[in-house]
């Protein structure tokens, strides 16, 4: 059967984002889109500008790229549909030449996590756990087509103790709260156009990896350049949390809880550096771990690495936020790492995917990965 390469579906519109003319996709030049574990993605899209208009250029008039247009950028390998990203045009540069179909208009624009950005507010959650408070402002964007995947927490505050307070916009809150616990925060797309689903928890360092990234080992091979990995024995940090009892006023250290990331490396590295998180002292003890335990989750990984592939001989989308695995590279480096981002480069004839990737040591924990 033929290979049916790399097809681009580019949908646009002021609200329902809808399938792009043929006149836009025809003048697109290149397309980026950047996928963080932990920040917002990201996207620029780059077009060809004529002058099809009597006094301006033509996609510019048509108010289709105008922010905040809704964005969902859609690529097909082979006969499955990847969705790289859902997102809202916030600017765009006009880049005009004296040289006839040479001008450019760069479209930039964030995930549609940027809309939860938008609005400061104060607000009070008396008698309510971190899980609930984030399910409820998520909730708030239903029509975004937000679907909550919300780690559930146990630690309830009460009202003649604490009362958690919002000063900020949601997403700056929401991202608070996850800080506090050791999660993370970030909106991705799923498989249906339209429908994202809005990830409040631990790191996905769990499930099937994907498919490996391969070097050395000839017709296999789908690392375009080699993967450069490299070792920072300062990244590593152990928390020290201490809190004063309220009647005795006695300093009391709270024991260290394990990281909540499952093992990559067969030799994860040591903490050389001791770290003191700040406002713990008058915490309750349960508060008290959390914070430590957050600490150490977001403590940096030793290894380190990166490179780029290219997606047709890699057969689909490489995914941020997700395992994958490495072989190749020796015992010390091979093995599944987090990858914590992927840049999508296409380009006429080209797919490219630059990334980056993380674990706690070197050696892998198992002897194969999944080819």
């Amino acid at each position: 059967m033929p290979s049916l390469g790399v097809r681009l579906q580019l949908l646009i519109g002021p609200t329902l984002p809808l399938p792009a003319p043929y006149p836009l996709m025809d003048a697109l030049v290149s397309l980026e889109v950047t996928n963080r574990d932990q920040d917002f993605d990201g996207f620029k899209i780059s077009f060809s500008l004529g002058k099809d208009a009597l006094l301006d250029y033509g996609l510019l008039l048509s108010g289709l790229l105008d922010p905040p247009s809704r964005v969902i950028i859609m690529v097909f390998i082979g006969v499955m549909p990847q969705i790289l990203i859902d997102g809202i045009i916030t600017n765009h540069q006009v880049a005009p030449s004296n040289r006839p179909g040479e001008s450019t208009l760069h479209v930039f624009g964030k995930d549609i996590s940027v809309k939860l950005s938008l609005e400061e507010k104060n607000e009070t959650y008396p008698n309510q756990p971190d899980s609930i408070i984030v399910t409820r402002l998520i909730a708030g964007y239903a029509t975004l087509g937000l679907v909550p995947q919300v780690t559930p927490t146990t630690d309830v505050p009460i009202q003649i103790d604490r009362i958690p307070s919002q000063q900020g916009s949601d997403l700056d809150y929401i991202k608070e709260l996850a800080r506090r616990n050791g999660f993370v925060f970030y909106i991705e797309p799923t498989p249906i156009p339209g429908v994202n689903t809005a990830y409040w928890g631990i790191d996905n360092r769990i499930g099937m990896p994907q498919p490996a990234l391969t070097m050395n080992m000839g017709a296999d091979s789908n690392v375009d350049n080699p993967i450069n990995f490299s070792y920072d024995a300062l990244g590593p940090a152990q928390p020290r949390v201490t809190i004063v009892e309220p009647f005795s006023k006695m300093a009391i250290a709270i024991p260290l809880p394990s990281s909540l990331h499952p093992p990559l490396a067969l030799r994860p590295a040591g903490s050389l550096r001791t770290t003191l998180p700040r406002d713990s002292a008058n915490l309750n003890p349960v508060q008290a771990g959390l914070r430590a335990m957050a600490s150490a989750t977001q403590s940096g990984d030793a290894v380190t690495g990166s490179g780029e592939v290219d997606a047709v001989r890699y057969g689909q989308a490489l995914r941020a936020r997700r395992l994958v695995g490495v072989r190749g590279v020796g015992f010390s480096y091979d093995g599944n790492y987090y990858v914590r981002e992927v840049t999508h480069r296409i380009k006429r004839g080209e797919y490219k995917q630059a990334f980056s990737l993380t674990r706690e040591g070197r050696g892998a924990m198992l002897p194969l990965v999944l080819p």
